[in-house]
This record gives C-alpha cells, sequence and structure tokens, in this order.
C-alpha cells in the first residue's frame, strides 16, 4: 500500500485549561491508494512555530513519505531525521514536524491492518490507568484555588496536577511560603489518599536552596511528584534536588526532542518520571524508542499531552503498553480540541482511562472541524 497524499493542517485555537490563550497544533493527514487516512499531530504552541512546522513539512519532509509504502514506518522515521540533519536531528522544530509524520503513518498502518497502535506496539501492560486532572488554577485566593480542585476529585479524577506560573492571579510558584500554604490548604481539600503533582514550570526561576526548601516542606504533604523545578540542562540541580529529597519523586523531559536528549537524562540518573510527549518528540516511534531505554534504566514515563485528541489517543496506548507508567493526565474541563476535534475523545471513566477501541489511534477525526479551525501563512 502507497502513501498517494499528505496534507497539512495548522490549527489556531483558544485553550480553556490556560485562560483561554491562543495556542496553536499542527495536523498531518496521510492517505493510502485505497482512501484510507490516517492523523496525526504536533503540538507547535506558538504562531512562529507553527509557520515552521507547516512550511518544513509541505517544502520538503512531505517528498518523503508521498509514494512510499504506507507499512515502512521505521525507514521513513529515519529518513525524515537524516533530512533534517542541519536544522534539527537534535531536536527542536524539525522534531515537532517528524512528530506529526510519524504519529499519522502510524495511525494509517492501523487502520490498513484493522489493528489498533496499542497491538501493533506489542500489547497493554495494563488496560487503563488512573486518572489525573492537569489544571492551570487562576483564582487569587489560595482556598478557592483549593475547593477547584477538590471538586475534580469529586469528579473522579485520582490526582491533580497543578501549573505554577501561569496566567491569571494565582501567583504560583514566587513566594515559597505561599506555595507551601497552597500545597498544605490542597492537601487538606483533596485529602489524604488523592495524589498531587506540582508543576513548577518555565516560567518559574528556582535556584538549588529554592527548590530544595520548598521540596523538602512540601514533601509533608505526599506528592505525587515535583515537576520541572529547574531548567531541563540543569542536571546539577536535579542531583542536588533528589539527593536532598529522597523521599519525594522529581519528573522533567516535557522540553526534551529526541532519543538522545532522553538517553543522556537516564545515564545521568537525574530523574524518577521521564516526561514526553509523542507530539514532541519525534511521533510514535520516537516516543516509543524512549519507553523501552527508560523501563532498562527502571523509569517511569509519563506522557506530557497537553493539545488535542489526535495526540491523547496516541499517548493512551503508549502509556498502557509501557513497562512502567504511573498515571495518565486529561484536562478536567471540556475543551476545543478536545470535544470539537474528533466524534470519541478520550476520557475517563471511574477515575481510570483506557485507550479507544478503534484501529490506529482510535480517534474518528471530524473534517469539518479542522477546515474550521485551519489558519493559513
Amino acid at each position: 500500500m502507497i502513501v498517494k497524499k499528505l496534507d497539512v493542517y495548522p490549527l489556531e485555537f483558544l485553550e480553556a485549561v490556560d485562560n483561554y490563550s491562543t495556542r496553536y497544533v499542527v495536523l498531518v493527514r496521510v492517505e493510502a491508494d485505497d482512501g484510507t487516512a490516517g492523523w496525526g499531530e504536533c503540538f507547535s504552541l506558538f504562531r512562529e512555530a507553527t509557520a515552521a512546522i507547516d512550511a518544513l513539512i509541505r517544502n520538503g519532509l512531505a517528498d518523503l513519505v508521498i509514494g512510499k509504502d504506507a507499512y515502512d514506518i521505521e525507514t521513513h522515521w529515519q529518513a525524515l531525521r537524516e533530512r533534517a540533519w542541519w536544522y534539527g536531528d537534535v531536536g527542536g522544530i524539525a522534531a515537532f514536524a517528524i512528530s506529526a509524520i510519524d504519529m499519522a503513518l502510524w495511525d494509517l498502518k492501523g487502520k490498513l491492518l484493522k489493528l489498533t497502535l496499542s497491538q501493533m506496539l506489542g500489547g497493554q501492560q495494563v488496560a487503563s490507568l488512573p486518572v489525573c486532572a492537569s489544571s492551570h488554577p487562576k483564582a487569587a485566593r489560595i482556598e478557592d484555588m483549593a475547593l477547584e480542585l477538590a471538586g475534580q476529585i469529586q469528579a473522579g479524577y485520582q490526582v491533580v496536577k497543578v501549573g505554577f506560573g501561569k496566567k491569571g492571579e494565582a501567583n504560583l510558584g514566587v513566594d515559597p511560603e505561599r506555595d507551601i500554604h497552597f500545597v498544605k490548604t490542597v492537601r487538606e481539600a483533596i485529602g489524604p489518599q488523592a495524589g498531587l503533582i506540582i508543576d513548577v514550570g518555565a516560567r518559574c526561576r528556582w535556584d538549588i536552596p529554592r527548590a530544595v526548601y520548598t521540596a523538602r516542606a512540601m514533601s509533608e504533604y505526599h506528592l505525587t511528584w515535583l515537576e520541572d523545578p529547574f531548567h531541563p540542562d540543569n542536571f546539577t540541580g536535579f542531583h542536588h534536588l533528589r539527593a536532598a529529597v529522597p523521599q519525594m519523586r522529581v519528573a522533567f523531559g516535557e522540553r526534551f526532542y529526541n532519543v538522545y536528549d532522553y538517553k543522556r537524562l537516564l545515564e545521568a540518573d537525574v530523574c524518577d518520571v521521564i516526561l514526553i510527549d509523542a507530539g514532541r518528540a519525534e511521533g510514535v516511534t520516537g516516543m516509543w524508542k524512549v519507553i523501552q531505554m527508560a523501563a532498562r534504566h527502571n523509569v517511569a514515563i509519563n506522557a506530557h499531552s497537553f493539545s488535542s485528541a489526535v495526540n491523547t489517543a496516541a499517548s493512551i496506548h503508549l502509556s498502557l503498553c509501557a513497562p512502567l507508567r504511573l498515571l495518565f493526565e486529561l484536562k478536567p474541563i471540556e475543551t476545543a480540541m478536545h470535544h470539537e476535534l474528533v466524534r470519541n475523545p478520550v476520557a475517563h471513566h471511574g477515575g481510570f482511562v483506557s485507550a479507544p477501541e478503534g484501529y490506529g489511534l482510535g480517534v474518528d477525526v471530524m473534517e469539518d472541524a479542522v477546515h474550521r479551525f485551519t489558519i493559513r501563512f
């Protein structure tokens, strides 16, 4: 079966979870010569990145796939990486473009073979994962944010994750005493059994003493993990933090974009949980290679998918097939890219998330919605 056609769709939307900020993803649709289509995605986030990815695919990368065997995904993945040797074979914008194409090819292959992505990856290790509500509270009062998070637990989520340094009036990640009080208040509101993750994030600039002090105090309230307290290349900081607070898991990696990055991370022994996104780290193929590598180092992975229903579907399949994984994140409110883009968005049931049952990624993309959100440069 031959790839007959490849189309690129840069989408612009308002992200409800992130204070209705304007955000971007790029979708790729590949079509075989029998008319079967597969969809893939990368999370481009910003307009300028989206324009660059759109141009890369239209003006070169698509040519490496069109007219080729639809089943030979590893060969295509390697060819795409080799093409990008001058502008991104060690990460960056090219990795995003490769991610969307690779994911679409996996979706297409599954539909052609009448197999799910999980089946093509060798089968699920578990049938479902505990669901985590990934959110950016924005209220000014800590008590109001704690009530919001408690409501998510009451709605069936088993874990809540809070992003610091986000838009709104929350002002989290700035003052250590306020941050500690926030965690204490949230723990009281959600109860002792619920999971709690704090994502420090790129906008907060913590030094080592600040991170150690805050993490030690927060550890009293039993965090599931502390995420991204330092720049991802600050391995020294992560070493100090893990040594100082060994009882707390540390997670990072969302700003790494290829197998080489994750190899460095794993060999440095600087985290307990790897954050990885199939929509940024060179697709299903790239993420699957990292999952297998992480398992050899006895490190868990967490799918850091915060974009559309297409990427979410790929991510839950990959997570369920991973030897080491803890939970799966979903947005706790309806969003355009999840509930308008596909007919069957991934959702939790009874506090757990399972993979969609359709072939390939399993989600049914609504092309009229794709065209409605598409922009052109």
